[in-house]
């Protein structure tokens, strides 16, 4: 098989299944027809082997030196890339991104695998922390304890609709998650299969050259109907945490099927966000039309698919605010429909600005042609807070603007929100007193928070946090991107009076791994 060849059959470890299960094609969203290549649904049999092979390799993985995991890593982009143009061309096919969103998401992909791969080699994150014994202390002797991070097992990664590469079969889940020392058993979104069977043959071969446990990883495919290939993986014994990516129904109805398992385990969900933006008075007047350029922009990318997409704008009720909302408008009237990534993205979209069109209290300021048409909606802040179902995500190019005639409005709607991935704020230096009341207030309420900026975007870094309180997440403590995301998939052990041989290579005397470590207190290297 070459670096490209389609089957259309899932991946178990270092073999494919067989073509048993129910049969699908992708779609190309741009003409609306089916690919040639038709891909087969994981069976019980397919789903049970991934699962079962993941839960033997992880011991024999997990005991991998740091080292071995990065090369592993490092093998998985070199392999990426090697597939050439007709993985783009491929994504390209069936989300009906363009060809330079596309390159730009793979080169997104393979850094974020060797971002892992150098945090791997640095060594910090798993928090050695060593405490050493003191006999002499009264009236009881206290023990030595050492302790550090350690991977969780098999995880299940579910692929996203909206980045075919950077959040599907090798995105940041199945990264940090291999990283960790945990082998991953991941399910390629319906839309992309092809995209994901690519990138997924580049991990097996990765795996399968540098002598990883056969079971490591593993792909596993599921039409759109099948979605109880899904629900089987996160019940299934074996598996000991998942990531997800998608819409809140979704997640919660796979959260709960988590915590209701007679070992319940982790659920890290990214589901729904509308990161607001708030306009405070100084930055309107004296960046009213800069900002109105770089908001529209972020609201219109990429046909508004962003999980960071600025959903809800909060700005005043005076004439600059005026001008500003008529400016805005004008720029969404005139941006054409764009191509979004399947049929039922754009019913949803669809269905989403219809209602919110007719919500109470709710004036549609613009609206572009075609299904996938941009929409501007306005409303007061005293109806926005009274309303909640006005926060409702609409995945796509669309936003509300809310008006606040007084500072105690923008608070009660700012109070009002619910949890989010991102808040932005744009300030000049005399809304200082302002935004610092905000700034307490968003803290609760976003994972990120962005100052004369926009949301769109997520650098791939170690402060990174993408990640917030519910609905956005399922988990507001963790990340999904950035070197913390690693920490989904371990827990920490501690090693009370260990042998000097029992001990891992992390926490040993004299430092071996030459790694950061907290010493009776006192971080040392």
């Amino acid at each position: 098989m070459s670096n490209h060849e389609l089957l259309g059959t899932s991946i178990i470890a270092f073999s494919r299944s067989q073509k048993g299960g129910k049969v699908f094609h992708a779609s190309n969203p741009a003409t609306g027809k089916d690919l040639e290549q038709p891909f087969h649904s994981a069976t019980h049999e397919d789903l049970e082997r991934a699962a079962s092979m993941a839960e033997r390799a992880f011991l024999p993985y997990s005991a991998l030196p740091a080292a071995a995991r990065a090369a592993f890593l490092q093998a998985i982009a070199a392999e990426i890339e090697a597939t050439g143009d007709p993985l783009v061309a491929r994504v390209m096919a069936e989300s009906g991104l363009p060809e330079a969103r596309v390159r730009s998401e793979r080169a997104r992909t393979c850094f974020q695998l060797r971002f892992f791969a150098g945090i791997l080699e640095e060594g910090s994150w798993i928090d050695a922390r060593i405490d050493t014994a003191d006999p002499s202390r009264k009236p009881s002797p206290n023990p030595e304890v050492r302790s550090m991070m350690r991977p969780l097992g098999p995880v299940a990664v579910f692929g996203a609709s909206n980045f075919p590469l950077a959040y599907s079969a090798a995105g940041g889940d199945t990264a940090s998650a291999l990283a960790a020392g945990s082998p991953v058993v991941a399910i390629a979104h319906y839309s992309h299969p092809g995209s994901a069977e690519i990138m997924g043959a580049a991990i097996q071969r990765a795996a399968q050259a540098l002598g990883m446990p056969d079971g490591v990883y593993s792909l596993l495919f599921a039409a759109k109907s099948e979605q109880q290939v899904g629900a089987e993986l996160v019940r299934h014994p074996a598996i000991a945490a998942v990531g997800f990516t998608g819409s809140r129904a979704g997640g919660t109805a796979l959260l709960r099927l988590a915590q209701a398992r007679p070992t319940p385990i982790p659920f890290y969900a990214e589901m729904s966000s509308v990161n607001p933006v708030i306009i405070l008075p100084h930055a309107m007047r004296a960046r009213g039309e800069q900002i109105v350029a770089g908001l529209h922009t972020s609201i219109t990318v990429n046909a508004g698919q962003f999980c960071t997409n600025p959903g809800l704008v909060l700005l005043g009720a005076d004439q600059p605010a005026d001008d500003f909302a008529s400016a805005l408008a004008a720029r969404m009237s005139a941006t054409p429909s764009t191509v979004m990534l399947n049929q039922t993205i754009k019913d949803a979209y669809a269905a989403g600005t219809s209602k919110r069109g007719k919500a109470a209290g709710v004036r549609q300021l613009a609206v572009g042609d075609g299904e996938s048409a941009t929409a501007l909606f306005e409303v007061d802040a005293a109806a926005f807070v009274a309303d909640p179902s006005l926060q409702d995500e609409i995945f796509g190019p669309s936003s509300l603007l809310i008006r606040a005639n007084s500072r105690e409005q923008m608070l009660q709607a700012v109070d009002s929100l619910e949890g989010n991935l991102t808040a932005t704020v744009h300030m000049e230096e005399a809304d200082l007193a302002d935004a610092k009341i905000l700034l307490q207030r968003l803290e609760k309420k976003a994972g990120r928070i962005v100052f004369n900026g926009y949301p769109t975007g997520v650098e791939v870094a170690q402060a990174m946090v993408h990640g917030g309180p519910w609905p956005s997440t399922s988990d507001s403590r963790t990340t999904s991107v950035g070197g913390r995301a690693m920490l989904r998939f371990v827990r920490p052990v501690c090693y009370q009076d260990a042998p000097a041989e029992m001990l891992p290579v992390e926490l040993r005397d004299g430092n071996p791994s030459g790694i950061l470590r907290i010493v009776n207190g006192k971080y040392a290297r």
